[in-house]
């Protein structure tokens, strides 16, 4: 299934480019990387500065497709184990 910004949410995360929009801890915002990891409630980012983990609840994130489009979404739709995530039902998006 490729990947577009209808699944996005249930698709592997690892490998894309992301930018922290909006996050609880304002020293996250303007971060940007890309993903190397996830777990339950963090993504890991790698930066020019070295790893930095993110809390997914309370972040909004912008994530760019390898088709050059940027998607936002709420990390609050991302918390959970990657391998559920594909099997969850979300609301409407």
């Amino acid at each position: 299934m490729p990947l577009t910004s209808e699944n996005l949410v249930r698709h592997e995360l690892i490998g894309l480019r992301v930018e922290v929009e909006r996050a609880t801890n304002k020293c996250l915002i303007g971060l940007k990387g890309l993903v190397v990891d996830e777990t339950y409630n963090m993504l890991v980012i790698e930066t020019g500065k070295g790893e930095k983990k993110v809390q997914k609840k309370g972040t909004i994130f912008i994530f760019h497709l390898p088709n050059g489009k940027r998607v936002e979404v709420d990390g609050g739709l991302l918390v959970g184990r990657p391998e559920d995530r594909i099997k969850k039902k979300f609301p409407r998006w």
